[in-house]
């Protein structure tokens, strides 16, 4: 599931755009009508900002790749510059546990784990499905889990089936795991002798829903929270189809040479957990049911 595709990014990085950088504490400096609720401020902790690494500690600033086109997880605010969501949240208050502040850039999201390893963005966060191949690249520090959903317009008046999309047309955003569940039904359906899926690709997932919204594409599959999101915002236009499915842990992303840093941030995300942050941060963007207990560095190997 999720948006960390299988394949290994190797385009160069795309031109990015930094954006504001929000205050040390779990909320971002702006936000947009759906995120008003108050987070806590969030300290620093004297014996993990202690700790903290001196190329970041002499900078004061994570600069953190995320691609601001997933909402509720990383979307730009009203203020047309500020990346908010429930990742901004997560990496702010991550920072700030560290003593330290972020600066949030947009990216296109195949060229942010390129950018981490190569030293461009300290961090990366942008809904990034852990996995062994992206563990071979970058540290992955679980900080929460998701699945795949689906979403038609309300009524399914192409009476779409989740089971049988034989001959349909699916949107879904470049360079997910959706687009590798897509294609292994396509083939399932060339392989029995039905017509294949016809998949509307786009970069970002906001033009997804626009080709559903706007009649292009018959549905839309994408991870569960922005789905749920996308059809809360659509009003009565949109409404989901079928359960979520292939629950999966979202990472971090740490450079792989770091790997003091990536424990430190499984250790700020156990002491946002304690104080009760972790929760609030997941309860302001309703999802809740993707709490994970623990923060391992790179799971799928072990750590």
């Amino acid at each position: 599931m999720s948006r960390s595709s299988l394949r290994i990014a190797t385009a160069g990085l795309a031109a990015v755009t930094l954006l504001s950088t929000a205050a040390c504490s779990g909320s971002s400096s702006s936000t947009s009508s759906s995120s008003t609720s108050a987070l806590p401020s969030v300290s620093a902790d004297a014996n993990l900002s202690g700790q903290v690494p001196q190329k970041y500690k002499s900078k004061g600033t994570l600069e953190v790749g995320m691609d601001a086109s997933y909402a509720p997880n990383e979307f730009v605010a009203e203020d047309g510059k500020t990346i908010v969501g429930l990742d901004a949240d997560i990496v702010n208050a991550v920072a700030a546990r560290l003593g330290l502040k972020t600066e949030r850039v947009n990216a296109d999201f195949g060229t942010i784990i390129l950018g981490v390893s190569s030293g461009k963005f300290d961090l990366g966060a942008s809904s990034f499905t852990i996995n062994t191949v992206r563990e071979e690249q970058v540290n992955m520090v679980q900080y929460m889990k998701a699945g795949t959903a689906w979403a038609v317009l309300k009524g399914n008046p192409k009476k779409i089936d989740v089971d049988n999309v034989c001959g349909q047309t699916v949107a879904v955003q470049k360079d997910t795991t959706q687009v590798d569940d897509l294609n292994a039904r396509s083939k399932k359906c060339t392989d029995a002798g039905q017509p294949a899926v016809t998949q509307v690709v786009e970069v970002q997932q906001s033009k997804v829903t626009a080709d559903l919204v706007s009649g292009k594409a018959d549905a839309m599959l994408a991870d569960s929270p922005v789905i749920n999101y996308a059809i809360q915002q659509q009003g009565d236009q949109l409404e989901r189809l079928g359960d979520m499915y292939d629950a999966a842990p979202y990472g971090l992303l740490v450079a792989k040479a770091d790997t003091d840093m990536a424990d430190l941030v499984s250790r700020a995300l156990t002491s946002l957990k304690d104080d009760g942050t972790y929760k609030a941060i997941l309860d302001k963007w309703g999802n809740a049911s993707g709490s994970v207990d623990d923060y391992p560095v790179n799971p799928s190997v072990g750590g």
